[in-house]
């Protein structure tokens, strides 16, 4: 089972129905829940898909649009009430930070939950980093500021060759710094090559989170190559001009970014109301790029 998963809580556009809710993204790693963007509707999916608030400590918001961030009010409410404590913090734009501040403080003021912000900008950088992860922002270009999200994995350590080093005799205290890619140098001077007592480490996997957005070829050197990139998929090549004017993209489009990118596969997404057919979004991606996971309410996805 893998410990790098991607849940859909919601891949509707701005308008819900029957079918989609508004867009929010789980991504479980190792243990630990990242949100991005959470529309009306979240907690209740939340605890359908049987995700655990207490695990949640990270919000990303790609943008300050209503389907995007609707949801969060009542996500901290319920969170402060079920009494575990503690801090979130949510990764937006200054204006985002004063709304959501001013809701917050009128109605989640004495729950035990801290909410703290990271202030983020329309820019390629850094918003989240520890030991094995890294979130970086790309800037995308919707009616309003907007940026979309990479998780990535650091390179990971190399696998010890247990048998080459105890042929050298290289001691278990220094394992850690074989690990790291160090040479080994015998008592005797003679030095041994690390790729003589290590073996390749495992691939590195990544998640590209591109919502709102203009068709934007120029983004793909920024954002891969991934091994699962989400690219919202609002209209149909039919409805092209509509998606330009509108700040967004086609499933074709989609199709034409995930190939630029070197996307090993691509997600659908953020369905606009009009369509009845969702399998016509992978049908049309699919022309342009062959594996494509349609997305719905409910998916998991493991890297």
């Amino acid at each position: 089972m893998s410990d790098f998963k991607i849940h859909t809580l919601g891949c509707g556009s701005a308008k819900p129905t029957l079918r989609h809710q508004p867009s929010s993204t789980v991504i479980d790693y190792r243990g630990n829940l990242f949100m991005i963007d959470c529309g009306e509707g979240a907690q209740t999916a939340f605890q359908r898909f049987r995700l655990r608030l207490t695990r949640l400590h990270h919000i990303f918001l790609t943008h300050l649009h209503g389907d995007h961030v609707l949801g969060l009010p009542g996500l901290i409410g319920t969170m402060g009430l079920s009494g575990g404590g503690g801090d979130i913090t949510i990764h937006t734009f200054e204006d985002g930070r004063e709304i959501l501040t001013t809701i917050l403080d009128y109605f989640s003021r004495d729950l035990p939950i801290r909410v703290k912000f990271n202030i983020i900008r329309q820019e390629e950088n850094i918003v989240f980093e520890n030991q094995s992860l890294r979130v970086r922002t790309v800037p995308l270009r919707h009616r309003v500021p907007a940026v979309g999200y990479i998780f990535e994995e650091k390179d990971k350590p190399r696998h010890i060759d247990r048998a080459s080093c105890d042929f050298h005799g290289v001691p278990v205290s220094q394992f850690n710094a074989i690990r790291q890619g160090e040479d080994f140098v015998k008592p005797d001077g003679i030095l041994v090559p690390n790729a003589l007592l290590t073996t390749t480490p495992t691939p590195s996997r990544s998640y590209a989170h591109i919502s709102d957005t203009e068709y934007t070829p120029e983004l793909a050197a920024e954002i891969g190559p991934v091994d699962l990139l989400f690219h919202e998929t609002t209209y149909l090549d039919s409805h092209a001009n509509e998606a330009a004017a509108r700040g967004h993209s086609t499933a074709r489009q989609a199709g034409k970014m995930a190939t630029l990118c070197g996307a090993k596969r691509l997600l659908t997404g953020h369905y606009s109301s009009r369509y009845r057919d969702d399998s016509a979004f992978k049908h049309e991606a699919q022309e342009e790029f062959p594996d494509v996971i349609l997305n719905n309410e409910g998916l998991t996805i493991e890297l």
